[in-house]
């Protein structure tokens, strides 16, 4: 008997991962311990006595120790050795608990709630030049103080110091939404633009940085012999120096303050023999790349994107499989398998090449969706790395709409929608058949319980895949979560075209085509038969085919886009009621 999941042959244990994480022996940290990438940061995840998250950066690995929860986050501990930070947002100095036999035997270290979902304290000048800005996601705000310190974009003279990014930490207990500080108005917003991606509003994020020595430069000024007026002159030409030190890295941050910048004092003021002054930068919650900047990233991702998807099935030679994504294969179609940290849910990137997994989580994607669809819940979205896609919340469990009076009806009903393994196969099976569909890409199992286990009225897909595992033994059909497709958005290309990233054509359905008068209701008719006969020839059906399951492509004010025979071509662009005949 063929198995239909298997997963593919492990990396050997002492193959290289990715940067200086490569010499770690995991096991010797925790027996659960994992490794984890994250917008290019790297990290080690653990549960600190089975509760809660801990994600610790390759600054803090020498300090794993001082950094579990217990040598600083217990309560009287925590009470009597914080020291709380100017600031508006929760920022404590702690000095970790002391454990003799280490080096040093106590960390200073800065601890920070993420205020993430929560609205923007800013004085209304600032808020006039930054109006859309959002706290960063603490995954985020670690990447772009990564960037940051690494310095690879702008002068290379020009050096921003920071704080060292230690460790983030999720503590296992729920809020209440009143605890939190974050804003109903504002989540119940991402909501209804993100629906059927989960947003945990009840937890709280910890982001633990190193302490810098020094004072913030308003206090520096303070201590000078300046009078007021000079102080002041002397700290706007200070923040007038950062702000254009940061520009030329491509670094923004909307929440500009000299109180952000920590200098030290010596016997030549705050400056160095070369006449600059010297200082750090604290507090990214805002920070962010410039639109120069942030243009050659995602130019950059999406080069990359590009040709890694032409090759998805031939990975790299010597591809090694990072400790939290693993190779399977589910119904003959191979899968990057990994957990998506920010959020708890599961993500199946199609191919072979553990590279794409970054492109498609749901922090990517999941900005500013388009709705495509009047029938389904299908959007558009432009990813961070300039990638377009289309995702879908699959309808696996409900019953196809229709009416019992409709003789054809009767046939959906007894199929019943697809599961979206079941589709992504079916849409590389007629593909290989020498028909075209649209492109499957991945799939996200969401993390929190959708609840609709108990509503599902179709169990028939849950149970004849329930003897299927992802390779951490879930269930790869969870009854109680929500399942989104994402499919590449066409734009004439095909994949293996697509690095030239020319010579776009538009998308646009068969049955939207007539309706804009584009094409006449008589070729409308003729198209929907054609594709039905040529799927059939391929031994596939849609039992639910109409014209907005046809996707053709055109250019405004010309032609559409014709097959090698010279007939209107075709793709097949809906797969929830397709099966083999």
């Amino acid at each position: 008997m063929t198995r239909i999941l298997s997963p593919a042959p492990a990396s050997p244990r002492k193959t290289p991962l990715i940067g200086h994480l490569t010499a770690i022996d995991l096991q010797s940290l925790h027996p659960e311990a994992t490794f984890l990438r994250i917008f290019g940061a790297n990290y080690i995840h653990l549960n600190p006595r089975g509760e809660g998250d801990l994600y610790i950066t390759e600054h803090g690995l020498p300090f794993v120790d001082q950094l579990m929860p217990e040598n600083w986050y217990e309560d009287q501990w925590f009470k009597a050795n914080r020291q709380r930070l100017e600031g508006t947002s929760a920022v404590y100095r702690v000095l970790t608990r002391p454990l003799p036999g280490h080096q040093p035997q106590s960390l200073d270290i800065v601890v920070k709630w993420s205020r993430v979902g929560q609205d923007i304290p800013l004085d209304t000048f600032t808020l006039d030049r930054a109006v859309n800005c959002e706290f960063n996601t603490p995954f985020e705000e670690f990447s772009l103080v990564e960037e940051m310190r690494r310095g690879d974009y702008g002068p290379k003279n020009i050096h921003i110091l920071t704080q060292k990014p230690l460790a983030i930490y999720v503590p296992p207990e729920k809020l209440q939404l009143w605890q939190t500080g974050r804003s109903r108005e504002k989540i119940l917003c991402q909501i209804a633009r993100h629906p059927g991606v989960e947003i945990d509003i009840l937890r709280s994020y910890i982001l633990l940085y190193g302490w810098i020595k020094g004072v913030n430069a308003v206090e520096a000024y303070h201590r000078s012999f300046y009078d007021a007026s000079r102080q002041e002159t002397q700290l706007a030409e200070l923040t007038q120096t950062v702000h254009d030190d940061l520009h030329k890295k491509g670094f923004i941050v909307a929440d500009h303050k000299p109180s952000h910048f920590i200098v030290r004092p010596g016997k030549n003021g705050i400056r160095r023999r070369d006449g600059r002054i010297a200082y750090a930068l604290v507090d990214y919650e805002l920070l962010a790349r410039t639109p120069d900047h942030e243009n050659a990233v995602r130019a950059s991702g999406r080069s990359a994107y590009l040709n890694m998807m032409r090759d998805r099935f031939k990975p790299p030679p010597l591809t090694q499989f990072p400790a939290h994504l693993k190779p399977v294969n589910v119904l003959g179609v191979d899968y990057v398998y990994g957990r998506t940290e920010s959020t708890g849910g599961a993500l199946w990137v199609v191919g072979s090449n553990p590279e794409l997994f970054n492109y498609f989580l749901p922090e990517r994607w999941r900005t500013k969706p388009v709705k495509l669809s009047q029938t389904n819940q299908t959007y558009y979205s432009c990813t961070k790395d300039r990638i377009h896609l289309v995702w879908k919340i699959s309808r696996v469990g409900e019953f196809p709409p229709g009416a019992m009076t409709d003789p054809r009806y009767k046939e959906r009903l007894i199929q019943g929608f697809n599961s979206p393994f079941e589709e992504f196969a079916l849409a590389l099976q007629i593909c290989r058949k020498g028909l075209r569909t649209t492109y499957p890409r991945a799939i996200y199992v969401t993390g929190q319980p959708s609840g609709s286990a108990g509503y599902i009225l179709d169990r028939r897909r849950f149970e004849r895949l329930a003897h299927l595992a992802a390779p951490d033994e879930t269930p790869i059909l969870p009854l109680d979560h929500d399942f989104i497709t994402i499919w590449g958005y066409w734009r004439g290309l095909e994949d293996d075209e697509a690095p030239t990233d020319s010579g776009y054509w538009t998308p646009i359905d068969a049955l939207q085509a007539t309706t804009k008068g584009l094409l006449p209701p008589d070729i409308l008719d003729k198209l929907v038969e054609e594709h039905r006969t040529d799927l059939a020839a391929a031994g596939f059906r849609d039992s639910g085919l109409r014209g907005d399951h046809i996707l053709l492509s055109y250019r405004p004010a010309g032609a559409f886009k014709q097959d090698p025979a010279g007939r209107i071509e075709r793709r097949q662009c809906n797969l929830e009621l397709v099966r083999h005949i």
